[in-house]
Order: structure tokens, then sequence, then C-alpha cells
């Protein structure tokens, strides 16, 4: 079953709504097996850069719940949207789309998409049975423009996927803690799962290690952060380094440092989070606050 929770961002001085995906009672909650794939992106070559990651998909194994790209997985980070930007059924989505139904398994990935007049950034996750959630990027890196080229997103969606709560977010939003914000009511955390897809570049490498360690700890959830390798087409380099990260803020899994194309598949476990979570409860001291946007 699919829940779509909704950390809403009201107009108007409206207050945000908070809202929990209930869990089965009695029912003891499997781990999850994710995997990401580490690529260099060739510049503004959408049909051979799904072909790259149709081929590179097709090596893994065992079967996996969870398969993350890298922030415009189909593109780079280019900053003319307008000859590149897809529809929401545009090739690039129904690709994933088809790769979501063979491999059974969720898949997110973000591109430029183009939809009344705009241009959005857009996170998408894309469900076996052909479901779509569609989630644009909030936090737009003013210092490439990129606020004068697409769209600001309004709201943060947590998605529930066998049976873990899972917050999608893209690159620049890993700078901004209140955003990635976890909650706690009533006994339950908002999610356990905090995802990064991006175009990190290599100069700020570290900010990149720091900040995946801190947002796990702080919310007391696992973290991943995809992405790319090589040089995007106006010269800005990338190093990879994805990784998954532990709630207790250590690296479970990374890409090398040497900036190789890989893919890595990682098993999270449930016990130890939930383990960890009862052994040191931050949740119920947890400061209670409410996102609005002017």
């Amino acid at each position: 079953m699919i829940i779509q929770d909704k950390f809403k961002i009201f107009k108007e001085s409206k207050a945000s709504i908070l809202n929990f995906t209930e869990k089965s009672s009695g029912t003891a909650v499997s781990d999850l097996q994710v995997a990401f794939i580490q690529a260099d992106i060739l510049w503004n070559q959408p049909f051979r850069n799904c072909e790259r990651f149709q081929l590179m998909a097709n090596e893994i194994r065992p079967h996996v719940d969870v398969l993350l790209f890298p922030e415009m997985f189909n593109t780079g980070f280019y900053p003319d949207p307008e000859r590149f930007a897809e529809e929401e059924d545009g090739p690039s989505v129904e690709f994933l789309s088809g790769l979501s139904h063979k491999k059974d398994c969720l898949v997110m990935a973000t591109l430029a998409i183009r939809e009344n007049g705009k241009f959005y950034n857009r996170l998408y996750c894309i469900f076996p049975d052909g479901r779509r959630i569609g989630i644009n990027k909030r936090h737009l890196f003013s210092m490439s423009g990129e606020n004068k080229i697409f769209s600001s997103g309004n709201e943060r969606v947590v998605i529930s996927w066998r049976e873990w709560n899972i917050l999608p977010l893209v690159c620049y939003d890993l700078r901004f803690p209140v955003w990635s914000r976890n909650g706690y009511l009533e006994g339950r955390y908002e999610y356990d799962l905090l995802i990064y897809l991006s175009n990190w570049p290599k100069s700020r490498s570290r900010v990149w290690n720091t900040l995946l360690s801190a947002r796990a700890m702080e919310n007391q959830s696992y973290v991943i952060g995809v992405n790319r390798i090589g040089s995007d087409g106006q010269g800005t380099d990338h190093a990879g380094e994805s990784m998954m990260v532990h709630p207790k803020g250590m690296a479970i899994c990374k890409a090398s440092v040497s900036g190789e194309p890989c893919i890595k598949t990682c098993l999270l476990s449930r016990n130890e989070l939930d383990t960890f979570r009862k052994e040191f409860p931050l949740g119920p001291d947890w400061d209670h606050f409410n996102i609005q946007k002017e």
C-alpha cells in the first residue's frame, strides 16, 4: 500500500500540516534493499543517458526495493531547459516507469519538467504499478542562477514504500536542515530514510560528506546521497562520493573516492534503526514548529 504523507507549506501564513503514516500493527517491518547508480552524465543527451543507465541497472543483483539515480540524470545540470525539458509524460519519465515496472522497485530520479509555462527540477518517485509522485526542488541554487531558470517547489512529501517512510529531496536542499527536519508524534517518527539526489561539485566535497552525516544524526534516520561524477558542459567537476549513512552518522556503503562509475547496493536494517531510536530516543525532545511560506 502506498500512502502519500505531506508536510504542506501554505500561502497566506496558514499553518503547516504534518501527517504520519500508520504502520501495520503486530507486524515486523522488513529490511530495505537499496541500490544507487553513480555515473557520468552526457551533456544534453537524454536518449543516450537513458540507454547508459538502463545498461547499468540491468547489472543490479539481487532484487532491490529502491533504485536511485543522480540529479538531472538524463541531461546533466543544463542551464537552458527550454531545449530539453520534457512534459510529465515525456520519454525520460516513461523510461523510468518502464524500469520500475521491470525491476519491481521504487525508482527515483530528477529531470527538467515543463508545466503550465514554467520549468521545474522535479524529483519523480515512480512505482512498479505505474503510479508517480512528482516533487519539485525546493531550494534553487541562486549562485548559479538556478532560481532564474526554474520555479521553486513549496511542498515536502513523505512517501511510504514497503512499510518504510521516505523523504526524497534534491541536492542544494542538503544545506537547509529545517526542510529535512524529521518529525515525532505519539511514539512515531515521520520518516525512516532521507534521500538526496544531487549534482554536487567536487570543490565542495567536504561539505557533502559532513552534511550527509549531520542529517543522519540529527534526524535519527538513514540518509543516502547520490551524486554524479565527471565534468559537465560548464566545466564543473563532480567527485561522486555517493553513500548510505547510518543513523549514528557513519557511512555504511560508499562509492570509491576515485570518482569511478559504480553501482552500490546495501540492505538497510529496520531492527538496527528501531533499536537505536529506542535506546537513544531523541524524538520526544525535538522542538515542534511550523514552516510558513511568505
